[in-house]
């Protein structure tokens, strides 16, 4: 605990020192990156801790392939009581209904270790007028979907998407004897542009149980697959890989997260590394501008007040060749 406890007083950079030694199969422990993309910074300062106003994007007219990981943050072990509650004590807008509570619930498909459910949700923003297959079944008019898995004899969501807008959100399994961890920031993947918000415009999803692979359709043209390539009770792991054509002038991906100071925040910290260098460089998150990436990290390295558990972001592996 005394260790753990240390950790969590140690930089981004310890933090990501010490993820990469306890599981090689990270990014860090795998071959080494040979393309760097710019990551943009359009992130506004706000006050409300219910709002994304990050948002980091990502571009490169040559990438075909990369990893996004959700980490538990490096001082999840020392949380004695989770914080995970939304806070609109300083917003313009709230809610007090949970997820899914005034909508309805489907399952798309299950299995005694895996589940795939959606909803529908009669006040989300965006109309569901995309398709999700899931082997010869096709399910319309669907505003959010969730992927569970069996750990420990009990059910745990990894996996929260949005058809409509092209939202994700994932985490890992439950650290230690944790009964649950939060959520914390969203991605996008595909061609993103702004429609009153940053979106992706899926024609069509289809998930493929055997692979637990999802397979993208985009409407401007392209598609991604994205296959959930591991989970444990320290991350989560996605490899991403896209075919077809994509627009040059468009984030290929966009982390969107909130902050509003280090102890309210869901990513607090940036730290990346510049192709060919020896070091990384780190940076409060509102203080980064841009950068030639071939590794960027957004987390926290105290404890916060707004979705403590919620994990840290790592997107990595950068490449000019579609995953195998």
């Amino acid at each position: 605990m005394m260790k753990r406890f240390a950790l969590a007083l140690a930089g981004p950079l310890a933090c990501l020192l010490a993820l990469a030694a306890a599981a090689p199969a990270r990014a860090q422990a795998q071959e080494k990156p040979d393309l760097a993309v710019e990551a943009r910074n359009l992130s506004t300062p706000d006050i409300c801790a219910e709002k994304d106003n990050v948002q980091i994007d990502f571009v490169s007219p040559s990438v075909r392939s990369f990893r996004v990981q959700a980490i538990h943050p490096v001082y999840i072990g020392s949380i004695g009581v989770d914080r995970y509650a939304p806070d609109f004590s300083s917003c313009s807008f709230a809610t007090h209904k949970y997820f899914g509570e005034d909508g309805e619930r489907v399952t798309l498909y299950e299995t005694p270790s895996m589940q795939l459910v959606a909803y529908r949700l009669p006040k989300f923003w965006r109309k569901a007028d995309t398709p999700i297959r899931v082997g010869g079944k096709t399910f319309e008019g669907f505003h959010a979907a969730q992927l569970w898995l069996r750990h420990r004899e009990r059910a745990e969501e990894v996996i929260v998407f949005y058809p409509p807008d092209g939202y994700w959100r994932i985490r890992p399994l439950p650290f230690a004897d944790m009964r649950w961890t939060a959520y914390g920031s969203s991605f996008l993947i595909g061609p993103v542009e702004i429609k009153e918000r940053p979106i992706v415009d899926l024609k069509a999803i289809a998930f493929d149980p055997a692979t637990k692979t999802f397979t993208l359709d985009f409407r401007r043209g392209g598609s991604a697959r994205m296959k959930l390539e591991a989970i444990d009770q320290d991350h989560i792991s996605l490899d991403v890989s896209f075919d077809g054509p994509m627009p040059d002038n468009l984030p290929f991906a966009t982390l969107r997260s909130m902050f509003a100071t280090e102890t309210n925040s869901d990513v607090a910290r940036a730290a990346w590394l510049p192709k060919g260098a020896e070091a990384w460089s780190e940076s409060p998150i509102m203080d980064f501008r841009k950068g030639e990436v071939t590794e960027f990290w957004a987390g926290r390295r105290l404890p916060s007040r707004h979705n403590t558990s919620a994990p840290d972001m790592n997107f990595s592996l950068f490449s000019p060749k579609a995953a195998r």
